[in-house]
């Protein structure tokens, strides 16, 4: 054997066990591309059925937004007449019952008068270390 036929046959296993690393690695590529072929089939089995149900599910909480909507609107008209109500009856009954309130008040005013024979209470008196000082006046007070 010469020189050149032992170089090509150390060509020709080089590229024997290259061939065979290239048919493993093709051979384990076409396995993957198999089972992601059948997991994404299964995925649009299980997608497709759980996609119509969303679907059922929006247009339910559509149908109850409608109804909230209406009775939201029914609920503001409610409101709205309330309040006209109350105006009303604030403006029919508010005047004549602040003017029977204020003759009630003159007339306890007048006739619960001070008495002259009842002496006038003393004001407090807060000592303060051995001195007198005269308490706070809050309201006014009538002097005779």
């Amino acid at each position: 054997m010469s020189g050149g036929e032992v170089a090509g046959i150390l060509v020709a296993v080089f590229w024997a066990i290259l061939v065979s690393f290239l048919a493993v690695a093709l051979a384990r590529l076409a396995q993957t591309l198999r089972a992601t072929t059948k997991l994404v089939a299964d995925v649009t089995d299980r997608a497709v059925p759980l996609l119509a149900d969303a679907s059922a599910a929006v247009r339910s909480a559509q149908t109850q937004i409608d109804r909230v909507d209406a009775i939201a609107s029914d609920v503001q008209e409610v409101t709205s007449n309330a309040s006209a109500l109350s105006t009303t009856v604030a403006s029919t009954f508010g005047g004549p019952l602040v003017k029977v309130a204020a003759f009630g008040y003159g007339v306890r005013r007048a006739l619960g008068g001070r008495k002259e024979d009842v002496p006038a209470k003393a004001p407090r008196r807060t000592v303060i270390v051995g001195r007198t000082v005269p308490a706070p006046r809050w309201g006014k007070r009538k002097k005779d």
